[in-house]
């Protein structure tokens, strides 16, 4: 009986059809050729879709993170930064007129375009080292729909997207009055500025002096 099996067995072997494996073995390969061999509308496609997908995951990383755009710029040999959406313009600081009545942290005036607009120095605000100034000296103009004053920087180096939910607590060197008007500090380090807090502070209503 034993014998008998084995016997089915080898016949079985003998009528496996390795023609049509091989055929379908052709069709699958040939079929993956063809995948690859896109046209180029296909090609197009494909492209505009990968540059979709990485658009729309560029967009959620950004709300995720909640990015908030800085302009940078350096004050008494440190980088410090200021929220785009309350920088009107950087303006070169060629003329000022020094009003003898004002606080102590106020350089003078300047026109810029027939607007008469208080320059503040945040050195002195802050009790910073006053020296550190260099001829290309720009005035950073803060607005919004109260208020307007320049702050006075030693330069200004560029724009930056900063994660605002990041931002490290102020170190303790900087405490004091500095600490008030500060959002954080990133890696680099960089000190972010509360421009709104700076704005809305009833010292820099000069006009009022």
């Amino acid at each position: 009986m034993l014998k008998k099996d084995k016997n089915q067995a080898k016949d079985k072997r003998k009528t496996f059809d390795w023609n049509s494996i091989h055929k379908r073995m052709n069709e699958v390969h040939k079929g993956i050729e063809h995948g690859w061999a896109l046209s180029p509308e296909e090609k197009k496609e494909r492209l505009k879709e990968r540059a979709a997908r990485y658009t729309r995951r560029e967009n959620n990383e950004e709300a995720a993170h909640k990015l908030t755009e800085v302009v940078v710029f350096t004050l008494a040999y440190e980088t410090d930064a200021g929220e785009s959406g309350y920088v009107t313009e950087v303006y070169p600081l060629t003329e000022v007129v020094y009003g003898p009545s004002s606080p102590d942290f106020v350089l003078g005036i300047i026109n810029v375009r027939g607007r008469i607009v208080s320059v503040v120095e945040l050195k002195k605000f802050f009790d910073l080292p006053s020296m550190g100034i260099t001829e290309l000296n720009k005035v950073i103009i803060l607005r919004d729909k109260e208020m307007e004053f320049g702050i006075l920087s030693d330069d200004v180096t560029g724009m930056k997207n900063i994660d605002v939910e990041r931002l490290q607590k102020p170190l303790l060197t900087m405490s004091g009055i500095r600490e008030q008007y500060l959002r954080g500090l990133t890696n680099d380090p960089m000190s972010v500025l509360d421009a709104a807090k700076l704005l809305h502070d009833p010292r820099m209503r000069i006009e009022d002096k």
